[in-house]
């Protein structure tokens, strides 16, 4: 993992018009950067360590647990230890599992068996996958399609992608999406001598792009991703109100439309490229028949789409689909198992697993809902379009930190009595969860975020600089769009802009 980012500087020059779109050698490998300077590392040490000391010396609130006071302690110290980068990310995430049960927040069991869950172990796989389609050539072939249909002009392509990456992900899981959109760019940036040490403007601001607009597509539809059905479940179990497959998409799809293109404006005004036009050989280039391997890789791929998009009739979880399509591309001998293990990114991996840790310890020790508690009741009174923003806005922090099915399931059983006791429509304050942790806040929030980060191109600054504000603005957007698309459409007793 890098320290990514140093100062902008002529990166964003093109390579001659005769140039050869090749993969970089620091594409290939997970290079090393250049070390913190020592001072740097203590300052944020420091810094990370007092705080949680601070946290943790203060009287615990009432209604909070002792062991949810310690998690806060330690979850805030973790947090500043990742953005901080004082530690290498996954030194930290390995400490964050070993402090959970140091302070005797979780057993030793409940502390690392989440760093081997199905989803965590799902992230493995499908970066893996990532690897593969940069191993096998097939990332190549991807951009070539992407380029053909969109053309090489920077913002026409870059918007091209994030709605087509939002589309995609209500449709497939979201993490599929960014590995193939994003190691299809990979090799344009190397051919550009644009490196992980040398990323510029440019790169951050399609490898930032992908996985948010693709994390923003997963309400679309009920297939974009667990927190979907728990929400209908939920609602149903609560209220008796059961919303159809197509209910949730007529109500769900044009607002994910509507976020693919905030988060272009925000990416692009954030990091705004200084290139105009990708290189003029994207389009030209004549790309080699495609090798039978190539053809075993992708007929793999495919199966695992099709098993994917079946996984509600066959109840086979998606990691067991990875697992056996991963067992037909390596026992075929397709790519080198041993060449995917050298290019993996580790560290990344062990990130994640720490994040799923913690946000199982932030609903065991209760922490999770006490925040939930603590910040909701602020809504009372006010109309269902700010409730709706304000428990959206929770439900972004909340799924910064946890699964954001998890996320969903802890705000639901405490938003759905609240806006029953408002006489607001609960429908739309219970959608309002599975949209909001769409939008997450830090690196380790979703796998989309994660494989992107594992690429090296920015830092954790990086992404806290363009995602809070991505969020926020989405958050804006989907409730400005559903006080104004929902009431039109006849959800019921919902007034038109939140207005009695």
């Amino acid at each position: 993992m890098t320290d990514h980012t140093k100062k902008e500087k002529s990166n964003e020059q093109l390579p001659p018009p005769t140039a050869e779109i090749q993969v970089a050698p620091e594409i290939e490998e997970h290079s090393e950067t250049p070390e913190k300077s020592t001072k740097s590392i203590i300052i944020g040490l420091l810094i990370s360590i007092i705080v949680g000391i601070v946290i943790a010396a203060l009287p615990t609130p009432e209604g909070l647990s002792v062991k949810g006071h310690r998690f806060l302690a330690l979850l805030v110290t973790v947090v500043l230890l990742w953005i901080t980068e004082a530690l290498p990310i996954g030194v930290t995430g390995l400490l964050a599992g070993g402090c959970l049960i140091l302070f005797k927040i979780q057993p030793s069991a409940k502390a690392w068996e989440p760093f081997a869950s199905p989803a965590v172990m799902f992230v493995l796989m499908i970066m893996m996958f990532g690897v593969i389609l940069n191993e096998a050539g097939i990332a190549k072939r991807i951009l070539h399609l992407i380029i053909k249909a969109a053309g090489t002009n920077v913002k026409k392509l870059s918007l091209f992608v994030a709605i087509s990456s939002t589309i995609l992900s209500t449709l497939f899981h979201d993490a599929t999406i960014t590995i193939i959109l994003l190691f299809s760019f990979l090799p344009v940036f190397a051919s550009m001598g644009i490196t992980p040490s040398k990323s510029n403007n440019l790169s951050k601001f399609f490898i930032l792009l992908i996985p948010l607009s693709a994390s923003a597509g997963g309400f679309g539809t009920l297939l974009g991703g667990g927190r979907n059905p728990v929400m209908v479940e939920t609602l149903a179990k609560v209220t008796g109100y059961e919303m159809s497959f197509m209910e949730f998409a007529f109500r769900n799809f044009p607002l994910a439309i509507l976020t693919a293109i905030a988060t272009w404006l925000v990416v692009y005004l954030i990091y705004p490229p200084k290139v105009k036009e990708l290189p003029a050989t994207l389009t030209t280039e004549k790309l080699p028949k495609m090798s039978g391997k190539e053809k075993g890789v992708i007929a793999a791929f495919s199966l695992a789409f099709i098993l994917w998009s079946l996984t509600d009739l066959t109840k086979v979880h998606y990691s067991v689909v990875a697992a056996g399509v991963l067992a037909i591309i390596f026992g075929c001998k397709l790519v080198s198992f041993t060449d995917v293990i050298k290019k993996f990114p580790w560290e990344s991996w062990i990130v994640f697993g720490a994040g799923v840790s913690m946000g199982i310890a932030m609903l065991d020790t209760g922490a999770g809902k006490w925040l939930a508690s603590q910040v909701l009741p602020l809504l009372e009174g006010q109309s269902w379009v700010v409730v709706f923003f304000g428990a959206g806005l929770l439900g972004a922090v909340m799924s910064s930190f946890m699964s954001n099915s998890a996320a969903t399931a802890l705000i639901l059983p405490i938003t759905i009595p609240m806006a029953q006791s408002m006489g607001i429509p609960e429908a739309a304050i219970a959608l309002s969860a599975p949209i909001s942790t769409s939008f997450i806040m830090l690196v380790i929030g979703c796998p989309p975020t994660i494989i992107a980060y594992s690429t090296g191109y920015f830092s954790q600054l990086d992404f806290i600089k363009v995602a809070v504000p991505w969020a926020i603005v989405c958050l804006l957007v989907v409730s400005i769009g559903a006080a104004i698309y929902w009431p039109l459409t006849g959800f019921p007793t919902l007034p038109f802009l939140g207005i009695k």
